[in-house]
């Protein structure tokens, strides 16, 4: 009898540790799964569908793992911590100190993206006047933004300012490796043409014309630091890159072509041969429209931005490329040739818009016969 109550007791006491294993083990899985779900929804929008506009102080020296308190103190992310994680593992610790005005609606890695490219060196108007650069505008296009959308600078006053030798030289000292080759270019129209980063930049009441200028050539700096030393190992100055990725921007609507399209412009000046791009001839002659009609004389124009009759690098951009363009100087395909975009379409192969690639100019010749008849 006494048996039977020790192997009864035994049992019940087997049955405890398993409802007690049992109710951890549901512990743990609910746990993993609340704080997956929490995880989750932190890497997401804030609120999705928010406009509102949050300004952003990261001050200098401010530590990467701080950067997701103010953030959430400010109410642009849902969890610190799970910013910080984000920025770790994507490698993302060079945030730039600076005024930023960020959104809830954003996503971490569009903050993130943001934070690395640098902010206002002084507070920014939230609803205030701003001046949109867009990728492959040049610097007369900009002056004439610059006229429509503010009432304290004028697109004269910019140009003026293009035009300043000593506050350009200012700007070089500040940021020796993105305009150093700049600075020893001949013959260049704007000595800061490509270095105005296509961004969004407010206009404060309390800012200069020298400020929103040396933030833009800022965010250029920025952006371009992490490829310094690429460039040098390509043997490729800032000048040339930007020179060839202001061509890239213009010709290659789509992100996939640029790499071959820059691999293309760097295998002709490595050749000898010219570039032929109507983008730099459109500049030489001053174009008011990219769509407008070259005529004979000007594709004989004897301006250096003339890339009809010049070998060789142009002088340098004759826009602001976007870092894509840059990224594709950078890692250009150098394959090919020769590229022309599809203009007519004869059969299912092609359609209009697609750009096209060569080794040799008798394929090259041939199809441009065929899908680019009329030799644009």
């Amino acid at each position: 009898m006494n048996g039977n109550k020790n192997n009864k007791k035994r049992g019940g006491g087997h049955q405890i540790v398993k409802w007690v294993l049992g109710i951890l083990l549901l512990v743990i899985l609910v746990t993993v799964f609340l704080g997956y779900r929490f995880f989750d929804s932190a890497m997401k929008p804030l609120h999705p569908n928010s406009n509102q506009q949050v300004q952003i102080d990261i001050p200098i020296g401010t530590a990467p793992r701080q950067v997701g308190s103010i953030l959430q103190e400010k109410k642009v992310v849902k969890n610190g911590s799970v910013f910080n994680y984000y920025a770790k593992k994507q490698n993302l610790a060079n945030f730039q100190a600076g005024y930023y005005v960020l959104s809830p609606s954003m996503t971490l890695k569009q903050i993130a993206d943001k934070l690395q490219k640098g902010g206002s060196a002084t507070p920014i108007e939230v609803n205030g006047p701003k001046l949109l650069i867009r990728e492959g505008e040049n610097i007369d296009q900009i002056a004439k933004s610059m006229s429509k959308t503010n009432d304290r600078f004028t697109g004269k006053q910019f140009l003026s300012l293009m035009n300043n030798q000593a506050f350009i030289k200012q700007l070089a000292a500040k940021y020796p490796d993105l305009l150093g080759s700049a600075m020893k270019a001949q013959n260049v129209r704007y000595r800061l043409e490509g270095y105005l980063f296509p961004a969004v930049y407010p206009i404060n009441k309390n800012s200069s014309l020298k400020d929103l200028v040396t933030q833009m050539v800022a965010k250029e700096d920025a952006v371009l630091k992490p490829y310094y030393s690429k460039l040098k190992e390509k043997n490729l100055t800032v000048q040339q890159a930007l020179s060839v990725a202001s061509l890239v921007e213009m010709e290659g609507s789509k992100t996939s072509d640029r790499p071959k399209i820059a691999g293309v412009f760097l295998n002709r000046i490595s050749k000898g041969d010219t570039l032929g791009s109507d983008v730099s001839t459109r500049y030489a002659v001053v174009r008011k429209s990219a769509t407008q009609a070259l005529t004979e004389s000007d594709l004989q124009s004897d301006s250096p931005y003339n890339t009809r009759v010049n070998t060789g690098y142009m002088p340098g951009p004759v826009d602001s490329p976007g870092e894509s363009s840059i990224m594709a100087v950078i890692n250009a395909n150098r394959e090919y040739m020769f590229f022309f975009a599809v203009t007519k379409k004869v059969d299912n192969k092609y359609n209009v818009g697609d750009v096209l690639y060569f080794k040799d100019i008798n394929s090259f010749n041939a199809a441009v016969a065929k899908y680019n008849p009329e030799g644009k």
